[in-house]
Order: structure tokens, then sequence, then C-alpha cells
């Protein structure tokens, strides 16, 4: 026995200061990583809320299809395609007049449905430490369960809605600006030209 252990440190000679690189190299890219998502953010928040946007949209995908979570791919596919026709209403250009109050309404319906979720799942689990889901006859591990699917459910669909509707009133904002601008300057180039035929009728006179 003492042999093969002496064998066993003999063949792992050495691993340890390399498992002591990689640690360091991990760390390193940590913050190195860290630091350039901070520049990124900083420098190009748009592109940086975009990929971040789409990746926590899309990356649950492939873990509800992989472990057959259909319930959430079920729930996702709804919010994906109601929220994807009020983001395409929210960029055309020109704006309709109902897509404000459009984009708004879905949102805002969204936000309450994500607290609410997130609030009940906070009582549950809860409840479930306190020892109160015995009185219902419910077990700790179907209680507790039940407690943090919602707190997640209402976490990622409230984050989610949180950016899309960030990204629809930026869309929005820019679009109603750029018809603000052009109709103030067509009516400024309409007085200077009503100005301009003013003139002359008065040095006539």
């Amino acid at each position: 026995m003492r042999v093969e252990h002496a064998r066993m440190h003999a063949k792992h000679r050495g691993h340890e200061a390399m498992h002591a690189e990689m640690v360091l190299i991990l760390i390193a890219t940590l913050v190195v990583a860290q630091l350039l998502l901070v520049q990124w953010k900083q420098r190009h928040p748009r592109s940086y809320n975009m990929v971040t946007l789409f990746q926590m949209w899309v990356v649950p995908l492939y873990f509800t299809v992989k472990l057959h979570w259909w319930r959430f791919l079920v729930i996702w596919i709804l919010f994906s395609a109601v929220t994807a026709f009020v983001t395409f209403r929210a960029t055309r250009k020109p704006l309709v007049q109902t897509t404000p109050r459009l984009v708004y309404k879905w949102f805002l319906l969204i936000y309450k449905i994500s607290y609410a979720t997130g609030i009940v799942g906070y009582m549950a689990v809860m409840f479930t430490l306190f020892g109160l889901n015995l009185l219902f006859k419910i077990k700790p591990e179907d209680a507790m369960d039940f407690g943090i699917s919602l707190l997640f459910y209402g976490l990622y669909y409230g984050v989610l809605e949180r950016d899309f509707a960030e990204m629809c009133a930026d869309y929005m904002a820019s679009t109603i600006g750029r018809c603000s601008a052009s109709t103030s300057s067509a009516s400024v180039a309409g007085a200077s030209w009503e100005r301009s035929r003013r003139v002359p009728t008065a040095k006539r006179r």
C-alpha cells in the first residue's frame, strides 16, 4: 500500500506547480475579461447592451431543449413572439401613433407579472425554510422547487423585459426626435419663405 502511494506521488510530482499556474492564468483571464467588458460598456454601450441582451435571450434556449424543460420553452416562445412583434413595431419608421402605447402596455404587463411571480416565489422559499409547508402537507423539496422556479421566472423575464423596454424606448425616441427635427426645420424654412415673400411687398408700399 505504501509502495503504491509512493508511486502515485512520484508519478504526480510537479503537478502542484502546474495547478498553481493554471489557477493564476484563470484569475488573470477573469480580471482581464472584466476590464475589457467594462471598457466595452463605457465606450460602446449600445453594442454592449445588444450583445448581452441577445445572449441572455438565446442561451437559455439551448439548456431548455437539452434538459427537456418544456414548460419554460413554451413560456419562452410566447414571450419571444409577442416581444418580437412589439420590438418590430417600435423600430418602424415612420412610427405609428399607437405603437408607444402598445410598447408601454406590453412591458408594463410583463413587469407586473414578473414582480408578482418573484414575490410569490420568495414567499414560498421563506415558508419552506420556516417549515410552514408541513401545514399543507407539502414535501419540503416540492415546495422549495416551486419557490425557486418562480423566483427564476420572475428574475429572468423581469431583467429581459427591462432590457427590451430600454431598447424599444431608445428606438422610438430617436425616431420621434428625427421627425420633430425635420418638422421644425420644415416650419422654419416655410416661415423664412413667407418672410421673403412679404419683404418685397412692404418695399413696394
